[in-house]
């Protein structure tokens, strides 16, 4: 299996398994947060084995929502760690992923230059113009396991 495959893979299980109140964490949220890294890795000058594992991680950082809601990252974690070998990543380089996909739980605290990384593209949206429309997504995904949250609450 080659590289691509991984990545077919997890956009299938994530556009597929997902549960449909997921709005906002769903298989788009991912390919923009692989995007938003690699735009991030790039201006970091990061090599491209560096960005490989950031793209790894980005896509598998909210994976774990196919499992369920709490913990995800942990969940993403395991995904990961029962997956990657088939592609030859090492235990090094999972331990370096499952840290970028831990970086990204709330509150996010990032040990490295990946972590912040990741960090910073998962939560893109909060210094853009799509604001509104990402707040949005993620308020109407809460309201599923939250519905006493009112607008009122999640504005403030």
């Amino acid at each position: 299996m080659n590289k691509s495959d991984i990545f077919d893979s997890v956009y299938k299980r994530l556009e597929n398994d997902l549960p449909q109140y997921l709005t906002y964490h769903d298989a788009e949220h991912t390919k923009t947060v692989i995007k938003k890294s690699v735009f991030l890795a790039e201006k970091e000058n990061l090599s491209e084995s560096e960005i490989d594992l950031i793209k790894i991680a980005a896509l598998y950082h909210d994976a774990g929502f196919i499992v369920g809601r709490e913990n995800h990252e942990d969940k993403s974690c395991e995904l990961a760690k029962k997956q990657l070998p088939e592609f030859n990543y090492s235990g090094e380089q999972i331990k370096l992923i499952c840290g970028m996909i831990n970086a990204t739980r709330i509150p996010q605290i990032t040990n490295n230059i990946y972590e912040d990384i990741i960090a910073d593209a998962d939560l893109f949206y909060l210094g853009t113009e799509d604001y509104d429309y990402y707040s949005d997504k993620l308020y109407k995904e809460l309201k599923h396991s939250q519905p006493e949250l009112t607008e009122k609450e999640w504005i403030k």
